[in-house]
């Protein structure tokens, strides 16, 4: 009982970081040897109370990957999610765009098989198993997916896949099998919503799991078979509130309609008529809590809210963004540059040096398509704002955070990419959080992140920039 009692010790403000290590240590059996680097303790930080968060990338947290075996730095998001799974006495219900990590599968089975009700919503392009998919039938991005998730079945890495290997490595076919209800976002008769991205669990209607990652190897761990990678650049957080949980199920249940096999009456997207966002007290925290989308007529759009939120800094704004393709947003950000708000914006390198990326505007470029057309509006800035650039990640891996810090006070977060489509096509969460507690945990992040960043037009983009120019000239504005 010695890692339980461990366990008893941990202060209630530290308890979702304990619970992951905990989780780690039982899932490795607590006679580990001495030599296992599992994890250190938690950071001094306070946690604001009925709060907590997870970083898969922080410094001074550590645990043995189960993807390649190796000790690496970070949280380990998936055994905080078991956790929160095996904790379930009566319902869980799982919105998730992908899950196809095979112990969190085996964990939700487990939880059906013991009675507790399960519930389970995915984008419909990975509701599949994958293991009843052919290569040739699929495009290149779901072929990527499909070859790194046999990498992942393959647990003795022989190269070859055994029928057991197959079995035990599908995660929506341990779901199938165990006889867990799960939909997708075709479920109301549509083709689906532009996605349900979405990511989160509630457990028992008084715990809400949610953040920026999905429910992969890449998301959490690194992908199987390149050591390199350490996943996504992803948090979770973990709310202990009914009124939250009350939030996220009613979300959840307007999604599920009567479930599979019954009347299209699921709701997705649009068809779910997303309301103006609620705002719920946790502890001492201010919560305002969005599910998305909306039509672009709504005044309560996602990115209306962001945007306000945005205003209200008067020192400092924070970023750390996957996506970044509102162009309003670049507009309010410009302002608060010229007010004297400091600045830090860190984007995922990938994606900031896309055509669409608004991060071109903030760095006063802009980038034609394939098509040598410039995008609709696009309005770089006459001069580059300061502070801007990305991280650097190890290859195959991407900065997946949709979070900004303002005044060390207030954090944004959820799925929700800072994009049009983000707030007008995809079933989504956006978070405002007031706590200058939990500010510092997300702070904190963003200067580990910051650390070694490339600012300003790199050598990376000023090729892609001279490329562009030599193909297109200076391009042509959409209209």
């Amino acid at each position: 009982m010695l890692c339980a009692a461990a366990s008893d010790r941990l202060p209630r403000s530290s308890r979702l970081i304990g619970l992951a290590l905990l989780a780690a240590a039982l899932l490795q059996g607590c006679g580990a040897s001495p030599g296992q680097l599992l994890g250190r303790a938690p950071s001094p930080l306070p946690w604001p109370a009925g709060i907590s968060a997870a970083f898969n990338h922080r410094e001074d947290s550590h645990y043995r990957s189960p993807i390649s075996g190796a000790v690496r730095n970070g949280d380990d998001l998936e055994a905080l999610l078991l956790t929160s799974i095996n904790s379930a006495r009566r319902e869980l219900l799982v919105a998730v765009q992908e899950l196809s990590l095979p112990r969190l599968a085996e964990a939700l089975a487990a939880q059906h098989r013991r009675g507790v009700q399960v519930k389970v919503v995915l984008e419909n392009s990975y509701s599949t198993p994958w293991s009843e998919q052919h290569e040739a039938e699929l495009n290149p991005h779901l072929r990527q997916r499909h070859r790194q998730l046999m990498a992942l079945a393959d647990r003795n890495g022989d190269g070859s896949l055994s029928a057991e290997e197959r079995q035990r490595g599908d995660a929506v076919a341990i779901l199938q099998r165990a006889g867990v209800p799960v939909i997708d976002d075709t479920a109301d008769g549509s083709k689906g919503s532009g996605l349900m991205h979405s990511k989160y669990v509630v457990v028992d209607r008084s715990v809400v799991v949610t953040g920026s990652a999905n429910f992969t190897a890449s998301g959490i761990h690194g992908d199987a078979g390149a050591r390199q990678t350490r996943g996504n650049v992803n948090h979770l957080l973990r709310f202990e509130s009914e009124a939250m949980a009350a939030l996220f199920a009613e979300d959840f249940l307007r999604m599920w309609g009567d479930g599979p096999g019954g009347a299209n009456d699921s709701r997705f997207g649009l068809a779910k008529q997303a309301g103006p966002p609620s705002t719920v007290q946790v502890g001492d925290a201010t919560v305002q809590v969005l599910f998305a989308p909306h039509r672009r007529s709504d005044p309560h759009h996602g990115l209306q809210l962001i945007g306000d939120t945005l205003a209200t800094a008067r020192q400092r704004l924070d970023m750390a963004l996957f996506v970044f393709s509102a162009q309003a947003l670049t507009d309010r950000i410009a302002e608060l540059q010229q007010r004297g708000v400091q600045l830090r914006l860190l984007a995922d390198p990938g994606f900031a040096s896309r055509s669409f990326s608004e991060v071109l505007d903030l760095l006063g470029v802009a980038l034609a398509d394939r098509h040598c057309k410039l995008e609709a509006g696009n309005q770089p800035l006459e001069q580059a704002a300061e502070g801007v650039g990305s991280p650097r990640l190890a290859r195959g891996d991407k900065l997946h955070h949709k979070l900004a810090v303002i005044d060390g006070r207030t954090v944004i977060t959820g799925s929700f990419n800072w994009s049009p489509s983000a707030a007008h096509q995809n079933d989504e969460v956006l978070l405002v959080i007031h706590s200058p507690l939990l500010a510092a945990h997300f702070t904190r992040e963003i200067d580990r992140l910051w650390k070694g960043a490339e600012l300003g037009i790199g050598e990376r983009l000023e090729r892609k920039l001279a490329e562009n120019r030599r193909r297109c000239g200076s391009g042509e504005q959409r209209p």
